[in-house]
């Protein structure tokens, strides 16, 4: 995550910001000898993405070859073309835009404006070599004005998808149709012992999951959505990190970012923080339901740098702080209802007869799915919408309503129209989109006043 990206200090006195966290781990893999491509998620930083440019074998050699390749994870075809230009005026090449579910992955969740992953998918079709051409022109053009080799031909541009695909008909669907390189999947893996290192309690915990027992959690120290698992039906957010002051005692310090209080930065989820946010709130005459919400805002944070690879250290028998474990599965999981091996999963994946991976007959097409984790989000938004609103929020909601009707009204075209795959589903899928324009539709959406002046 480029986020990840805190100064570090000797004393008192700041460090130059080539030794921040996210500084310091690009210079130790360029300086490496590695041949392998490096993976930024989590928005644009300028300073770090300016950083590249000091390192040679991120730049080709007179035989086209990149050494170490740039991968970015995108939102949408605007967020790629932005850092893709960002990237090629600094004579720099992106080898891969990663295009990522806003709402159906693991981890944390950057919700889209309601833009729907078909609808940007098919951007990017349409859009490749618009983009391939514009960053090209950029790239050689930065190449050229820092003397250095200019490619014969134009570099390579992979466009992958990643997000809740579940089925080997989803996956060669997206394939077929939108003519992506290849299709990313995540959470079905902590199902399997041979690809990832989880205890023993938590992956059989992660086996029985449904779709109650994973949802958006307000944990992350960052204050972005973070996808959890319940545990024994209550949220992890509930349930007290350590015994006494809540709160960690942050011995990692991956995480921290917040100057509210401090002049260092410190991390939320720390008890440090908690502390004086909670003696903060004790002076503002807060009514009983306003404290209880607010503080449970302020508890709820956990420590993601230790509770992460807690489940790989219980495993290992190594797990020195006997903390809760967190983790992270998006909401695809919980139609996967059994641990299983890793060759029946990549069976799974490419359709072949003889696999046993169990996936739930009632699981919803992943477009579908989308939608509904969208749908959901908004309603939420709307409940928790502190009134009277302003004009940013109100835009907010109706471009949000407008951008899920047209994802809703594209797939009623796609699937009315499609012949070879899905037959069996398609009129479920048809029937299902109904339902969820209905709904949105129904939503009443908070405008401003007309008696409330608001800035222009």
């Amino acid at each position: 995550m480029t986020k990840l990206d805190k100064p570090n200090y000797i004393g008192k006195e700041q460090l130059p910001q080539e030794f921040n966290d996210a500084h310091a781990a690009l210079r130790g893999f360029a300086n490496s000898d590695l041949d392998s491509s490096i993976i930024l998620s989590a928005g644009l930083n300028p300073r770090l993405y300016g950083y590249f440019e000091k390192f040679e074998d991120f730049y080709p050699d007179e035989n086209n070859y990149l050494k170490k390749k740039i991968v970015i994870k995108v939102s949408d075809y605007r967020s790629a073309l932005i850092q893709g230009k960002f990237f090629a005026k600094k004579g720099l090449w992106v080898s891969e835009y990663r295009i990522e579910s806003g709402l159906n992955c693991g981890g944390h969740a950057f919700a889209t404006d309601g833009h729907l992953l078909g609808l940007i998918l098919e951007e990017f079709n349409k859009g490749k070599e618009d983009l391939i051409t514009i960053t090209h022109e950029l790239f050689v053009n930065a190449l050229k004005d820092k003397n250095r080799t200019v490619p014969n031909e134009v570099l390579s541009i992979k466009l992958t998808v990643q997000g809740g695909v579940g089925t080997h008909e989803e996956h060669q669907f997206l394939l077929d149709h939108y003519k992506v390189d290849s299709v990313g999947w995540g959470s079905p893996f902590l199902l399997v012992p041979e690809a990832t290192s989880v205890d023993k309690d938590t992956r059989n915990r992660l086996a029985k999951t449904k779709e109650k027992d994973l949802y958006l959690s307000n944990i992350s120290p960052f204050g972005i959505p973070f996808n959890s698992l319940k545990v024994d039906g209550k949220e992890i957010s509930k349930l007290p990190p350590f015994r006494g002051t809540p709160g960690s005692s942050c011995p990692k310090k991956i995480l921290i970012s917040n100057t509210e209080f401090t002049e260092k930065p410190i991390c939320t989820a720390s008890s440090k923080y908690m502390k004086l946010k909670i003696a903060q709130m004790d002076t503002l005459n807060l009514n009983e339901k306003q404290y209880k919400k607010q503080y449970d805002s302020v508890v709820a944070k956990a420590c993601l740098c230790i509770g992460l690879g807690t489940s790989s250290l219980k495993e290992l028998g190594t797990d020195l702080y006997k903390q809760i474990t967190t983790i992270c599965p998006g909401p695809n999981l919980a139609y996967f209802s059994a641990i299983t091996s890793l060759k029946n999963m990549v069976g799974h994946i490419y359709g072949k007869k003889d696999v046993t991976v169990k996936v739930r007959e009632d699981r919803p097409n992943v477009f579908i799915k989308e939608l509904s984790i969208y749908v959901n989000f908004l309603k939420d938004k709307l409940e928790n919408q502190i009134l009277p609103v302003n004009k940013k929020d109100e835009k907010y909601y109706k471009t949000f309503v407008c951008n899920i009707n047209n994802g809703i009204e594209y797939y009623k075209d796609l699937f009315t129209n499609m012949v070879e795959s899905f037959e069996n589903s398609k009129n479920n899928i048809l029937n299902e989109l109904d339902y969820y324009s209905n709904l949105i539709n129904s939503f009443e959406l908070p405008v401003v006043p007309a008696k409330i002046e608001v800035d222009k």
